[in-house]
């Protein structure tokens, strides 16, 4: 077969150090749009972003010859540098180390997409902590509850 054909979409979840609540509601916009401006610059593509004032959630189309912890290592970099410039009050601003990646098939795309957009809704019933471990059980993904939240 000539040409490679490739449908590879990632559902990213990333956590501020300490859950701490820096994004407020101006902020998350132009957050979205800066991540997308990273994922675009490395030939991604940004499907939807959304999160909460602790957490940051995207649907992102991704190539096959790069490593996804490259382009995330490279999301939380570009947006710790640009929220400490752009905004005084955001100094001690961190990513926790570490991230949430689970393959999203091309059938679940939209369901996706609505979760991420809604959840500020879903949030109303379940922290982040407890959304994370759905999400990690969902995809059978073990861990260490003690580890996790480091």
């Amino acid at each position: 077969m000539a040409g490679t054909y490739t449908s590879l979409q990632y559902h990213i979840v990333l956590s501020t150090k300490g859950r701490r609540r820096y994004l407020t509601d101006e902020i998350r916009p132009r957050l979205y749009e800066y991540m997308g401006g990273t994922i675009r610059k490395q030939d991604g593509t940004l499907y939807a972003a959304g999160g909460t004032d602790d957490h940051v959630h995207l649907l992102v189309r991704w190539r096959p010859s790069g490593a996804l912890s490259d382009l995330v290592r490279d999301i939380k970099s570009g947006s710790s540098g640009w929220l400490h410039r752009d905004f005084h009050d955001m100094a001690l601003f961190r990513w926790q180390d570490g991230f949430g990646a689970f393959s999203v098939s091309h059938s679940q795309s939209e369901k996706v997409k609505r979760y991420i957009r809604d959840q500020a809704l879903h949030h109303r019933e379940t922290d982040f902590k407890g959304e994370f471990r759905a999400l990690l059980k969902a995809h059978g993904i073990e861990f260490d509850e003690e580890q996790i939240w480091r």
